[in-house]
Formats: structure tokens, sequence, C-alpha cells
């Protein structure tokens, strides 16, 4: 679509928006490729995310992606989620709570 980049050149908020939700769908394909690897994945929302990106994504920091060797401007990076990852105890976990059965949670029309 030629004509995006002014789309998002001309809304700050369309563009925080989408790529908010962007990469919050990146991060569940990442989730989806670790879990068919075998690990256990753990989503976190509700942290500080001034102190996560004041850790992790000082500035100004270098832009890979710049052909002059820039930079990128200070809070220009933004944490969206946090995810651990690893291999859980299996003896720690909790049992399943019950479930519907299909056809009671469900109508086909």
């Amino acid at each position: 679509m030629p004509a995006a980049r002014e789309m998002f050149a001309k809304s700050k908020d369309l563009a925080d928006a989408t790529a908010m939700r962007n990469g919050s769908l990146q991060g569940a394909y990442f989730m989806l490729a670790a879990r068919s690897l075998g690990l256990d994945c753990g989503p976190m929302s509700g942290f500080d995310n001034a102190k996560v990106d004041q850790e992790f994504f000082p500035a100004p920091a270098p832009w890979t992606g710049a052909q002059d060797g820039g930079f990128v401007a200070a809070g220009a990076i933004k944490s969206n989620f946090l995810c651990n990852l690893g291999n859980g105890d299996a003896t720690k976990l909790h049992p399943r709570g019950p479930r519907l059965a299909f056809g009671e949670a469900c109508q086909l029309l």
C-alpha cells in the first residue's frame, strides 16, 4: 500500500497504536514458536514499563538499521510485554479447572 507511509506520518496516534498491536501479534507468534519447541512461556503485563525501558532500552542507543550509524532517540523504543521462557516444573501446576462441553458452550447455526 504505497500511501501507508503518509497515513502513519500524518497520525502519531495511529502509528503508535498500530505498532503496539503488531508488536503484540509478533509476540504471540514468538510464543507459538517457543511452545512448538517444547518451551513453557509466561507472558506478563502489569509491570512498570518505564523501569523496564530505562534498564533495557537506554537512550541514545545505536540504531543498527541506520546507514549513517545514527542513534535512536531517547524514549523511541518502548516495552510492550514481558515473556519468560524455560522448562517449568509440571509437579507445581494446579489441576485444570472444569470446562464446558462443546455442546454446552456453542450453538451451531
